[in-house]
Formats: structure tokens, sequence, C-alpha cells
């Protein structure tokens, strides 16, 4: 089986699909990588490194022409899409509930798709394959960098001939992967740090990680299935906003990091909250996207700054701006994935599998993953159906 690795094309995406390391490590299983040439340019990883890997350097044409698995980090262009063939098939982090019509199109075109986004997380053999915890690690990680960057003071106490500097006050809302990085990350940097979730569970991590544990009384337990947080009712949502509002106002940095795959993120930050922020504060919203964010007047790849002096940095896609490190984590999440859907030097497609029940999409044709599916709805006259025909 030839599996391919292609270079990236989203504005600001540096990340690639497998490093050169991973390329031994497939090997073995029958699979042969090629590369397109300088797909790993981003990450810092030339040509050369993965030609001495083993892997065969070739040209765009060339890549769609001769392979039977596509590689890739983000969801593919069209101009990708109008490449792939039937009974070719394209692994990565495709985003279906965000875009379920990509699901259709590449049903339509006879296209396998698998998406790493609706790997079952709490699965213990699953684990290596989690590419949304190990990109939520390193997107943790350069929040609260970022966070330091955009602070007009130390984030650590200074104690010099000038005089003292305080140390900052952060406060990270939502601690699964991202927040607890970021708690991490910001503790090492000398900030006095606290974390607040919906799930009672989390304060024992929060706490581990030496930050104070926020308590809101307003909202009962926010916890849901599998150890993730439940959506809160809009009475809920009402009174955390109130709460946090006056613990938000006490912080110099605020971290947020809620996201809902499909769905827009929470928001935490109210205008109100804003206006109760000091000149000079920051926040880092992890949440923003298209569909809005974690906060009041953040839009995803921009920088903006309030009436009052509060900067709001919608932080997108940070995992991207940490190209090696994060490359390096995905490589070993889909390589993980592939060997798991490879047998006998074949993709091979079993959809009673628990892993291949998440993240398989699209096959022979159809749109098979229900979740997907039910978010395309019935098709209109003219539109490919779920199951790559047309009405």
């Amino acid at each position: 089986m030839k599996a391919a690795v292609v270079k990236e094309t989203s504005p600001g995406e540096r990340r690639v699909a497998l490093v050169p390391d991973a390329v031994t490590r497939l090997g073995p299983a029958g699979i042969d990588v090629l590369v397109e040439s300088g797909a790993g340019d981003g990450a810092w990883l030339p040509d050369a490194a993965y030609a001495d890997a083993g892997a065969t350097i070739v040209s765009t044409a060339e890549l769609f022409q001769a392979a039977e698995v596509i590689l890739t980090v983000t969801k593919p262009s069209a101009a990708t899409v109008d490449r792939l063939s039937k009974g070719q098939a394209i692994i990565g982090m495709l985003a279906p509930l965000t875009d379920p019509e990509l699901a259709a199109a590449l049903a339509a075109k006879g296209v396998t798709a698998v998406s790493l986004d609706g790997l079952p997380r709490t699965l213990s053999r699953a684990q290596p394959m989690d590419a949304l915890s190990s990109q939520s690690n390193v997107a943790g990680y350069k929040a609260a960098l970022v966070a330091a960057a955009e602070f007009g003071r130390f984030f650590p106490m200074l104690i010099t001939a000038a005089g003292t500097a305080r140390p900052a006050k952060v406060l990270v809302l939502g601690a699964g992967v991202a927040g607890l990085q970021a708690i991490g990350t910001a503790r090492r940097l000398g900030a006095v740090v606290s974390g607040y979730d919906v799930r009672p569970a989390s304060k024992g991590e929060v706490e581990s990680l030496g930050a104070t544990f926020v308590e809101l009384t307003s909202v009962e337990s926010g916890a849901g299935e599998g150890g993730y947080a439940r959506e809160l009712t809009a009475e809920e949502r009402q009174a955390q906003q109130e709460e946090l509002t006056g613990h938000i106002a006490r912080h110099d940095v605020v971290i947020t990091t809620a996201q809902v795959p499909g769905r827009r993120p929470p928001l935490l930050v109210t205008e109100d909250a804003l206006k109760a922020m000091g000149p000079g504060s920051v926040i880092v919203d992890m949440g923003a996207s298209a569909l809005g964010g974690n906060v009041t007047g953040s839009r995803p790849g921009e920088t903006v700054v309030t009436g009052n002096g509060v900067t709001i940095v919608g932080a997108d896609n940070l995992a991207a701006t940490v190209p090696t490190a994060a490359s390096n984590a995905y490589s070993r999440n889909i390589s993980a994935l592939l060997l798991h859907m490879t047998k006998d030097g074949a993709l091979a497609i079993d959809t009673t599998d628990e892993i291949q029940a998440g993240v398989v999409i699209t096959y022979d044709g159809k749109v098979v993953h229900e979740g997907v599916a039910s978010l395309l709805g019935p098709r209109t006259e003219g539109d490919a159906d779920v199951d790559g025909t047309r009405n």
C-alpha cells in the first residue's frame, strides 16, 4: 500500500501529517510512504530527511496518481478533493461535524474518508491515536506563551534593584488537556494561576499542578459521560457567566479553552466581564472559531483591543505555530491509526470495530458515520445523497 503525505495548503498551517521517523515504522506493515516535495518544510523537515528514512519524494501530480491513502493534517481543499479518485482514502482531522458537506462530496467521489476527530477517546487502546489531545496539549502550551508575550508586565515575581514586580494572576477556564497544559506552563513561567471547570473531578488535576481551583456556587456538576463536560442549560450558563465575571475581573490574564466540535463554543467571558477587567489585561481565546468564541468580540486569527484596554487574542490554530512538536505528536497518532486499519499491506475497513466506527466517515460511496449523516439530513434535488448518488 502506498500512503502519501501532502503539503498542507491552509493559511498559516505549518504542520505535516507524517515525520521521517514514522516512515521506518510503517514499512514492516507493507506501507510505502510517498511525500509531496516540500511537505515538511514548514516544520523544518526537509525532503532529504524523508528520503534518508526510505520515503519517495514525488510531485503533486505523481502523489495523487500513485497513492492509495492520502495523509493530511487538516481537511482537504477543494483543489485536493478534485484530485481524489474513486477507491482512494484520505486520513486526517477532517472536521466532518463542522463541514458535513465535505463528507458528502467525498462519498460522491467514492473516496473513503477517515477523520481522527471522531476517535472514541475513552477507549484506552485508542489513546496513541488521539490527535485531538496531542494537538490540544501543544496548543495549551503555546496559549500561555502567547499570553505572556502580550502581557505588558512580567509573569513571575521579580525582585530587582529597580523594585519588586508582583506575579501575574492568570485564570484558565476549562481544565481539559489544553487547559491543564496552559495551567502548567503559566505556573512554570512564575504566574499565580487559578483554574475553573464545570466538572468537580477537575479540582484535583488543577491543584496537582500547583494552581487554585475556582469553585462556583451557582452551577452544579457539569460532568457528562466518559469524564467529559455536559452541555449546560441556558439557566446554568447565565448563572455561570454572572459568577465568573467577578473572578475574571480579579485576574490579569485569562485563557479560555472550551470547544464543542461542530457547534458554537460556550460564551464564558461576557461584555460585562470585559468591562470589569483592568487596562492591560489579556485574554487568549482558544475557543475562537468561525462559529463564535468563548469571549465576546473575539475573532479567530485576530487580536483586538477593547475600549478599556483589554487585549483579546483569537487563538484558533495554535498547534500550527509550534509545527515541529505538533507534527511529531500528530505523526505518532496518524501512524498508530493507519497501522490499526492495515491488514496484509492494505487498508481494511471494518466499521464493527469500535475505533473504526468512530473515525470512518465515508466508505463505498456512502456517508457511514451516523452523526455526520444526520447533519446532512434529507438531500434536495441535484445534491449528492449520503450514499454518493444523485436524487
